[in-house]
Formats: C-alpha cells, structure tokens, sequence
C-alpha cells in the first residue's frame, strides 16, 4: 500500500518547474477554443477542472449558450473520441451501452458496442429520459465500465461524461434523484454572454457553411499524465481544514455560528464533496501554473462542487432561498486560513 509523502519533505521548487512546464498546454487549449468559442470562459474552465480531476461535469442553462460547440470543440483540441446523445422518452439503455445482436451466418451472438464507448460523452437534457436510462449512463461513471450479456468491458480513458438541463422548461423530464446527482463533481451555470461578446458571437456565426476547424493541442496520453501531475500538488493541512469546515458547516451549520441555517438546510453535503473540492481545487491550481492549492482556489470552484449537494428546506424555498445563497453565507462566516 503507497504511503503518502510527507509534506515537509516535498521539494517545491523542482515540483513548481514541473507544474509549470506539465501545464503549458492550458493557455493552448484556450487560445485554440478562443477561436470558436466567444467568452464562455468559466465553462472551458470547469470543464478543463473536470477532465483533469477525472470528474464528469453537469451543465445547466438555457439552450444557444453553446454548450454542444464547447464540449465537441473540446474534444477536437485534446485530440479523442466524442459522442453527443440526445436524451429522449423512448431511448432504452441498449442505446446507450450497446447489445447483443444474433448473427445468423455464425449462429452466435456479436456485441454491439453503444456510443458510450467514447472518451468525451455529452449527455444532452438527461433529465428527458426515464430511470432505467438515466441510471446505465451513471453507472458507467462512476465504475468506469459497461456489462454487456454477462462479459465486462472496461471504458476508454479518459472517459468524461458532460450532461445537460435544461432548467427553464421541466415539463415530461425525469429530476435527476440527488443521489444520482451527487455522482458529477460539478454543476455550473451557464449564463448569457455579454453585450460584448453576443456582437462577436452574431459576427462570427452569422455565416452559412462550415466553421473553423481546431487542430489538437494536447493527446489523450498526455492528458493521463497530466491528471498524475495533478495528484502532485501540495495542500497544506491548512487548506484541508478548511475544505472540510466548509462541509461540516453544510451539515452542522450551529457548530460554525450559522445557526440561522439550521433550519434551512435538509441535507448537507456528501463525503465526496471534500473529495471532489480538494481534487478540483488541485486542477484549478494546476491550471493556474501553480505547484500548491490556495484558500483562493478552493473558494473559487466550492460553488461549483457544493450546489447540488446541499439539499435546501421547504422553509427555504417558501422564502426564496437557494443552495447558492447558503453556500455565500458559509463561506462569508467560516474563517479563510
């Protein structure tokens, strides 16, 4: 069994000169997706939070914010496979992970692999397909594996699952049970573009025919190594404390002086959700070119992880009051180290 290494014996310097030369390519991915993408940069962000702390990503936002361009676009600059599904009421989960098909000729069955053996999956309005289908997809996150007639097949890596609400209209969807929900590292919120920036989006995509295409900037190979270098980066105890104080304050808000919380907090947040803040603050930092994770940093992306973990009160809602409010009261009460 490894053994962590102890903090005080890390070499920072030699580890910073590899941060910043193992995290080059992340200023290319932006450039290169700059060319297509208009603004839209806290998605690209998280997105690349997510690939590089092996997490799948929830996307939530009102259609035309260029959700599907984003993730194909992606998936060109990294140079890997990329599936988009549409969900819908009929889709089975045959669809999803494949089948078995009777070949005649031979008198035996073949597998048919389904579009899930893919490295980047969009998983367009999950929330319109029934359980059964829900389930398979996240199944296959979280084991990193498909069952097809009894035989095991284990997923590409990377493998990222990308899926999407549409949170305006919920009529005939099927809501993601929260514990399901708690399989995403993240959720974000996707937002209008700027004045600014709709104007250069109209300019630039108001012309028929084919777009731009993006060359790669990085290979799926170096993307696992660089998850590896990610694993690197130090978290001071500090930084640790802190990750699990804002938890703990989700659950036992009168612990840290927020007691008004109580009662409008009815479930805190999982265990994976120190977890996944101190793998995604991690990324963060080494996107930033940073060898060591700050308070900063895990402030920076605690929305994100937190927001569909915190399940609020009816009290809560009759007043208005979202997981996101309860997040920025946490984390304007609980002491930054």
């Amino acid at each position: 069994m490894a053994v962590d290494q102890p903090k005080e014996s890390i070499d920072m310097q030699a580890l910073g000169e590899k941060i910043e030369k193992s995290s080059a390519f992340v200023d290319e991915i932006y450039q290169e997706l700059g060319k297509v993408i208009v603004g839209q940069r806290y998605m690209i962000n998280r997105l690349l939070v997510g690939l590089l702390a092996d997490g799948h990503v929830l996307l939530e936002g009102v259609p035309g914010l260029a959700k599907t361009l984003t993730v194909s676009s992606l998936a060109q600059v990294i140079d890997t496979d990329f599936q988009r599904l549409q969900f819908t009421p009929d889709l089975l989960p045959a669809d999803l992970i494949g089948t078995l098909i009777y070949n005649q000729k031979e008198a035996e069955f073949t597998v048919k692999k389904g579009p899930i053996f893919s490295n980047i999956i969009l998983a367009d309005e999950i929330n319109r397909s029934p359980a059964k289908v829900q389930s398979a997809l996240l199944e296959a996150m979280q084991e990193k594996q498909v069952t097809i007639g009894g035989t095991t097949y284990p997923l590409d890596e990377p493998f990222l699952t990308l899926a999407t609400q549409n949170p305006v209209e919920q009529e005939g969807t099927y809501p993601l049970p929260e514990a399901q929900v708690d399989r995403f590292m993240m959720k974000i919120i996707i937002d209008y573009p700027t004045e600014e920036e709709e104007m250069k989006i109209m300019r630039r995509m108001a012309k028929t025919g084919k777009h731009q295409a993006l060359k790669p900037v990085i290979s799926p190979e170096k993307v696992m190594q660089a998850r590896s270098v990610v694993n690197e980066i130090y978290v001071d105890e500090k930084v640790e404390q802190y990750i699990i104080d804002l938890v703990f304050a989700t659950r036992t808000p009168a612990n840290y002086r927020l007691d008004k919380l109580t009662e409008l907090i009815n479930f805190g947040a999982s265990p994976r959700a120190s977890i996944n803040l101190n793998l995604a603050s991690r990324a963060h930092a080494f996107m930033e070119h940073r060898a060591y994770v700050t308070p900063e940093d895990v402030r920076t992306i605690a929305k994100d992880v937190l927001r569909h973990r915190i399940i609020p009160t009816f009290e809560a809602e009759a007043e208005n009051i979202t997981s996101e409010n309860i997040i920025e009261e946490i984390m304007s009460t609980v002491p930054v180290p």
